[in-house]
């Protein structure tokens, strides 16, 4: 977008039907606006701030009121797909310590995550973790954190993009669970590509038996002479671990470091977390493909409120957003509509996607008119030699063969790109509904992922 846009003819998109939300996705195609990011003492500085700045991060944003980094190779250099490269090929670490670590602990820890989240948290091993969602009264997804179990008496909720922390507090402020909620001082770094096995094994020695961890298996050990817990788990759909330090405030350097020089040999690159890959294996993203107004079952988590799996609804005595989420799950299987748009996998037209999208670029019908829908997260897939995107149009009934929401693949769209990667501006680019995960993942349930 050139700086001579001018923003006072911007319109605003009604013809979408967002009825449903009581605020709308802001559907404005602004464009990439350019404004310089306020660093400030009322958003927290990560413990890895600095060595990110060290490692070349040129541009950042906020993810739960802590400055993000979001890129480190500058688009004259190749930009984000430079770091697509290291990720597929090599390995990666990235500073995700906006994930907050939430400590649950106590006698009735157990009993209280099992009651804030849709899962079943009594199936859940010590030193296990498990991809989680928790909801709201409305069946609205709050976030999707990985839930590591760290003891029988002891949960660490590792957040995505929304305020748990304050929420889980009030949900036990009278004290009806024996158990404290409260922050606590670990932060994680992922380690992801195809040589994150050995690197972790250079790191580790042999306090880890890294052959015979299974996905979502925890560990103890120390780097760089710091207390850390391993979970093998990542945002990418690669090979990947998530090193949760202990007292980062303290020992950021020590544990940072130490992956460096074990890098070194592997080709380690410190890129931003891994959209476009991520992207490709149908991982959500908090806050851009679902938020507090999406239920599970428009974003395709149906199978979170399912203990089989197979499309028979928990059977949790109680947990928060039970009875709306039985009731649309009741509403789905009677072939009603309880919300207006699902989220779909498409492939699309276009010069290709190489960075993230500002705006929620807008979907219409085949034979045109006015949007009907919005693409939430939008790349180039090199593989396919093609663009893939998530997004939401209008929900048609289909149901995939476990009895969950999905997009009835084939279905054609038109995508209105902005003219940096429209063949012809102005014109919309022909779009497809495809099955998700457009890419297998290293772990095939990297988020269980229910295809069909």
């Amino acid at each position: 977008m050139s700086k001579e846009f001018d923003y006072t003819k911007v319109q605003h998109v009604t013809s979408v039907d967002q009825s449903d939300r009581e605020v709308p996705y802001n559907l404005r195609q602004s464009g990439p606006t350019k404004v310089e990011l306020l660093i400030s003492t009322r958003v927290r500085k990560s413990p890895y701030w600095h060595l990110s700045m060290q490692a070349g991060c040129w541009r950042a944003t906020v993810y739960n009121r802590i400055y993000h980094p979001r890129g480190y190779v500058k688009p004259e250099d190749g930009g984000a797909m430079v770091e697509y490269d290291a990720i597929v090929n090599h390995v990666t670490m990235w500073n995700v310590a906006v994930e907050r670590q939430i400590r649950v602990k106590g006698p009735d820890a157990e009993k209280f995550t099992d009651y804030v989240i849709t899962r079943d948290a009594t199936k859940i091993s010590p030193m296990r973790a498990r991809y989680v969602i928790l909801c709201n009264a409305y069946g609205g997804v709050l976030n999707d954190p990985i839930l590591l179990r760290i003891s029988k008496d002891e949960f660490w909720f590792s957040l995505s993009d929304s305020d748990i922390g304050m929420y889980l507090q009030g949900v036990n402020a009278d004290g009806r669970f024996n158990c404290t909620v409260e922050e606590i001082d670990a932060c994680p770094v992922q380690i992801q590509g195809p040589k994150s096995k050995a690197l972790m094994k250079d790191l580790c020695g042999d306090q880890v038996d890294f052959d015979n961890m299974p996905f979502y298996g925890l560990a103890e050990a120390t780097i760089g002479g710091r207390s850390c817990v391993i979970s093998q788990s990542g945002f990418s759909g690669e090979a990947g671990y998530e090193i949760y330090l202990r007292n980062a405030t303290l020992y950021a350097e020590d544990m940072w470091n130490a992956v460096l020089e074990a890098g070194k040999k592997h080709k380690l690159m410190v890129i931003a977390p891994a959209h476009h890959r991520r992207i490709q294996a149908g991982i959500l993203s908090w806050g851009q493909d679902m938020d507090q107004q999406h239920n599970p079952f428009q974003c395709n988590l149906g199978y979170q409120v399912s203990l089989s799996g197979k499309g028979e609804w928990n059977k949790k005595a109680d947990y928060v957003g039970k009875a709306a989420l039985e009731k649309m799950g009741a509403d789905i299987k009677a072939g009603k509509k309880p919300y207006k748009l699902q989220l779909v996998g498409m492939e699309l037209g276009g010069k290709p996607i190489d960075d993230y999208a500002p705006d929620f670029w807008l979907v219409s019908p085949e034979n045109g008119g006015d949007p009907v829908g919005f693409i939430t997260s939008p790349w180039w897939h090199p593989e396919k030699k093609t663009n893939i995107a998530m997004g939401y149009v209008p929900f048609d009934g289909t149901l995939n063969p476990n009895g969950f929401p999905k997009g009835k693949v084939g279905t054609k769209f038109k995508v209105h790109l902005p003219e940096k990667y429209s063949e012809t501006p102005g014109t919309p680019v022909d779009a497809v509904v495809v099955d998700i995960p457009f890419k297998e993942s290293f772990n095939a349930n990297t988020r269980e992922v229910v295809k069909g």
